[in-house]
C-alpha cells in the first residue's frame, strides 16, 4: 500500500491526500462482519493493548524556562554590579557615576504623574505579570501527557504526532478522499473530505475509528473528538 501523504497547513491542520492503494495491508483481513459499515482500521484497533483505567493518569510536562530565567538572571546580574560597583567607589570616597546621579535626581524631581514615570512603571507591571504567568503555568502545551504504566515513566507525546496519527487512521475509511487534521489541548478536529458514499456514513465511520484511535493514543486526557465531511469544492 502506498504511504499517505500530507503536510501541515497554515492554519495548522495536518493535510493529506489518499493515493491509489496497490495492495491491501496485513490488517485488513481480520474480521469485520461485526457491522456493515466497520471499515478495517477499527478491526485493527481492536487488536491493539489498550490501557486500563486503574493505570496511573500523567499531569502536564512543566517547561524548565530557560529563556526567560537566564534572561532575567543576565539583567539582575548585570544592574545588580553596577549599583555594587558605583556604591563601593562613593564608599571609597571617590565621585559617583553620572548615570545614578541623573537618575538620582530624575526620581527626585519627576512627579508621579509624569509620562516617564507611567511608562517605566506600566513595563515594569507587565514584566513582572509576565513573569508571574511563567511561574504558575506549566508550558509545553505541544506535549500532551500520556497515562503512567510505571511509575518512573513519564510518557508524552507531541500534538504533531497525534494529529499525524489519527490522519492516517482516518483516511483508512471507505470514501475519505483527503484529510485535515487540527490538534490541541483539549480537541481534535478533523475535516475530512468524501468522493462518494453517503456523508453520514462516512462520518460514523469516522467517528468509531477515530475513537478507538484516540484511545489507542493511550492520552491521561483523551480530548473530545469534532467530525465534519464534505464533498469536494468544484474546480475552476
Amino acid at each position: 500500500m502506498s504511504e499517505p501523504q500530507g503536510s501541515e497547513g497554515s492554519d495548522g491542520y495536518e493535510n493529506t491526500r489518499r493515493l491509489p492503494v496497490l495492495e491491501k495491508p496485513d490488517y485488513a483481513t481480520a474480521d469485520t462482519t461485526t457491522g456493515a459499515g466497520q471499515s478495517s482500521s477499527t478491526a485493527a484497533y481492536d487488536a491493539l493493548p489498550t490501557l486500563s483505567d486503574g493505570q496511573e493518569k500523567n499531569g502536564r510536562f512543566w517547561s524548565a524556562r530557560r529563556v526567560p530565567a537566564g534572561l532575567l538572571a543576565l539583567m539582575l546580574l548585570v544592574v545588580a554590579g553596577a549599583f555594587l560597583y558605583d556604591i563601593t567607589a562613593v564608599r571609597a570616597h571617590r565621585e559617583a557615576m553620572n548615570w545614578r546621579k541623573s537618575l538620582a535626581r530624575q526620581l527626585a524631581e519627576r512627579p508621579l504623574d509624569d509620562t516617564w514615570v507611567l511608562v517605566g512603571a506600566g513595563v515594569t507591571v507587565a514584566l513582572g505579570a509576565w513573569l508571574l504567568v511563567l511561574a504558575v503555568t506549566p508550558g509545553l502545551r505541544g506535549v500532551l501527557p500520556m497515562r503512567r504504566p510505571h511509575t518512573d515513566v513519564r510518557p508524552g507525546l507531541h500534538r504533531a504526532a497525534a494529529a499525524m496519527v489519527l490522519r492516517d487512521w482516518a483516511v483508512e475509511v471507505s470514501g475519505v478522499q483527503s484529510v485535515r487534521v487540527r490538534m490541541t489541548r483539549g480537541r481534535a478536529d478533523v475535516r475530512a473530505v468524501s468522493h462518494f458514499r453517503e456523508l453520514d456514513d462516512v462520518r460514523a465511520d469516522l467517528d468509531d475509528v477515530l475513537a478507538g484511535a484516540i484511545r489507542s493514543l493511550g492520552l491521561s486526557r483523551p480530548p473530545a473528538l469534532s467530525v465534519r465531511v464534505v464533498r469536494p469544492g468544484r474546480k475552476g
